[in-house]
């Protein structure tokens, strides 16, 4: 999946002003990732999927799929999709919707009720399958959604807020069903807002707000980039002073005679750890502290308002 300088310009029904819902975003999904979509609400993350998906033109830049320059029917026949909020006859049974789905594909009938079981067992529906699916609940409306993303065994898997409305244990759920979908080869892009879902899974991730693309990387790339401080753990002997040491410290801990001090990012450890030293304290260790998808997420997005605001 290769997305080039993709930019979608709306008209507001008041006043006919412009609204850049996508400016110049540009991303790779490599093959056999599991790609998470992060950004707040109105960022643009759904006008994103759904310019993949072809169900909306870009106002300039360009998509592919698999080779495929978007729209394309032969990419869609290989891409399964869950849009966010999905809506379904509710007369159908779970079984029923996903025979619908693989005539849609053009399965033929033993593949498509082969397909349908398999996949109603997978994603938990099974003790459901014959009620329809206006007496499903949210959660299991977003799992029979999962399924029909994948009737066709679809080589991309491109999911809109595919935990929305689950459950921690539903949550899990599809965390499995996606790293499942990982290790048979297949290529996952998913939106959310919920990062630890992001860092438990994903190989790769980019934020998006305001219509840009404010950082991507794999998490654990992105959270090493700052550093925020240095947790030092020494032992003291029973009459030092800590006072020396304490000085500057973010945070002290002591526990009988270990004590933990978090220095700033901006200290000369060498330094501290010498008057340590010279203290008669025995280092036991010493750890960087990064900051958390979390805290880069929350500066991005600031970020990101702070530079809105500033334009004139």
């Amino acid at each position: 999946m290769v997305v080039r300088d993709l930019r979608k310009t709306y008209r507001t029904p008041f006043r006919r002003k412009k609204v850049e819902a996508l400016s110049g975003v540009t991303f790779t999904v490599e093959r056999g990732q599991i790609f998470g979509f992060v950004g707040p609400n109105g960022a643009g993350k759904t006008t994103t999927i759904r310019t993949l998906m072809g169900l909306i033109r870009p106002t300039a830049g360009s998509a592919a799929i698999l080779g495929h320059a978007i729209p394309s029917r032969d990419a869609r026949r290989r891409v399964g999709f869950l849009p966010e909020a999905p809506y379904f006859y509710d007369y159908l049974t779970v079984g029923e919707l996903l025979d619908l789905a693989g005539r849609l594909f053009g399965m033929s009938a033993a593949a498509r009720t082969k397909r349908a079981n398999e996949l109603i067992e997978k994603v938990g529906l099974d003790r459901a399958r014959s009620q329809s699916l206006k007496k499903f609940s949210k959660g299991m409306l977003q799992r029979a959604g999962l399924a029909q993303a994948l009737m066709n065994d679809p080589e991309v898997v491109v999911l809109d807020e595919p935990m929305s409305g689950l459950d921690p244990i539903g949550r899990k759920e599809v965390r499995d069903l996606i790293l499942e979908l990982r290790d048979q080869g297949k290529t996952v892009f998913f939106s959310t807002h919920i990062l630890s879902d992001v860092e438990a899974i994903t190989d790769e991730v980019a934020i998006i707000a305001r219509g840009q693309l404010q950082a991507q990387g794999s998490p654990a790339e992105l959270v090493q980039k700052t550093l925020r401080g240095v947790e030092v753990t020494v032992r003291l002997a029973a009459d030092v002073a800590t006072a020396e040491l304490e000085t500057g410290a973010e945070r002290v801990r002591r526990v009988g005679t270990e004590l933990a001090v978090v220095l700033p990012a901006d200290t000369d450890v060498d330094a501290w750890i010498a008057r340590a030293h010279t203290a008669g304290a025995k280092i036991i260790s010493v750890s960087p502290r990064h900051e958390t998808l979390e805290d880069l997420f929350l500066r991005e997005v600031a970020n990101a308002d702070t530079t809105v605001e500033a334009r004139p």
